[in-house]
């Protein structure tokens, strides 16, 4: 367990004590722990991380922020600011530059961000669409899954409120310090994907999410592996395709119902049965996961009380 001076360090809202939910012999968590030594590793080779490196880059990220002027952000938080080099590998300009990007797509799309709290959005979770696996893959990513084909009522869950489960579920990867390090694959199923479905896409969604991924995320996604993919999923991905640029597109697999192809990736040990995988977590639902973020509702608020200030109106 992450100690309690670490918890406070890591959370914008001062909570002292990580909520956990228990189900059966497994605890469901954030991960807030330090670096594993194969972790911290693994940022040094990849993202040039390093304690002189780090104590630099933090300083002078720190200077480059004080001169934006109409940006409201917790300056004085070592553990905040390592949030956005690491995934710009400790360069501070370009920390800079996703920080404002992150802010800048949060003002642009206010109608979703305004208020967006896991006590707010019970339906999407609780439509069991999107879940995070309980264990990371081989190289310590973080799994989201995404099913977007048999249970998807759309009736009953608007691709809106999907993004706001998806971004709910990454703030909260943030947070976690192996999460920043070694990123975030997503597993998108389309099993039963219907035409009558397909038609819930627009081209304004898809340069919505195409922008958040490529531009705003301040998290390294890995992968987006497609699964069970049905013929019309073509229609789908056709909306997508023209806003994607080269470095996520060539992180976009098609795998259809072939495991082995998946597996080439993921490794089975990492994977449920349904994917062809021996893992043996206990399969985490929706639910399962609203009744432990709802419990950080505090530290979302906090995290949304930063950015970009607003202006009066004359």
């Amino acid at each position: 367990m992450p100690s309690k001076e670490l918890i406070k360090d890591t959370m914008l809202s001062g909570l002292e004590e990580m909520p956990t939910v228990v189900l059966g012999n497994y605890v469901l968590q954030i991960e807030l722990e330090d670096l594993k030594p194969e972790v911290e590793e693994i940022a040094r080779k990849e993202l040039r991380e390093t304690p002189d490196v780090a104590k630099a880059a933090i300083k002078e990220l720190r200077e480059l922020l004080k001169e934006e002027k109409d940006l409201h952000v917790p300056l004085e938080r070592d553990s905040w600011l390592i949030r956005f080099l690491r995934p710009t590998k400790f360069y501070p300009e370009s920390a800079r530059d996703l920080i404002k990007r992150y802010y800048g797509f949060k003002r642009k799309h206010s109608a979703l961000y305004d208020g967006l709290l896991p006590s707010k959005e019970r339906n999407i979770f609780e439509q069991n669409i999107l879940t995070v696996q309980p264990n990371r893959d081989q190289l310590g990513r973080r799994i989201l899954v995404i099913e977007l084909g048999k249970k998807w009522k759309t009736s009953e869950v608007s691709l809106d409120e999907v993004f706001k489960g998806c971004v709910l579920f990454l703030e909260a990867a943030m947070l976690e310090q192996e999460s920043q390090v070694c990123g975030a694959i997503v597993i998108f199923d389309m099993d039963g994907l219907t035409l009558a479905q397909t038609t819930k896409f627009t081209p304004s969604f898809a340069a919505k999410i195409v922008e958040w991924l490529q531009d705003s995320v301040p998290l390294r996604i890995k992968n987006i592996h497609i699964v069970n993919q049905p013929y019309v999923f073509k229609l789908v991905f056709a909306l997508f395709k023209p806003f994607l640029r080269e470095k996520l597109r060539s992180r976009i697999i098609f795998h259809g119902t072939d495991r082995k192809s998946l597996q080439q990736y993921v490794d089975p040990t990492c994977l449920p049965e349904c994917y062809g995988g021996t893992v043996s977590l206990p399969r985490i639902d929706g639910s399962q996961w609203y009744d432990l973020l709802v419990k950080c509702d505090d530290e979302f608020k906090a995290i949304s009380s930063y950015g970009y200030k607003k202006k009066i109106e004359k």
